[in-house]
């Protein structure tokens, strides 16, 4: 009975070592950077410079709970998803 209680912790073993690897080198660092980009996304005010996904530079009018009201150009106000927000250019 004790052999067959070994060999199953010797073959779990490499699966936990497994999840335990691709926990800290892929899933921990992902979030980070969500969380990251959420603090900064909910930070942005008035007047910041954004750059979206698309590659669109914008002014930020407005930073409601969801959206984005951002200025493209003089007479021109878009509302963005806060997820297709890529950086905020620093001035």
């Amino acid at each position: 009975m004790q052999g067959q209680g070994a060999s199953i912790l010797g073959s779990l073993l490499p699966l936990i070592i497994i999840f335990a690897v691709f926990y800290f080198l892929i899933i921990r660092p992902q979030q980070q950077q969500a969380k990251k980009h959420k603090e900064m996304v909910n930070n942005l005010k008035k007047g910041d410079k954004i750059v979206t996904t698309g590659g669109i530079i914008a002014e930020v009018v407005k930073n409601d709970e969801n959206f984005i009201k951002a200025r493209i150009s003089d007479n021109t106000e878009v509302k963005l998803d806060k997820n297709y927000i890529a950086k905020k250019l620093e001035s």
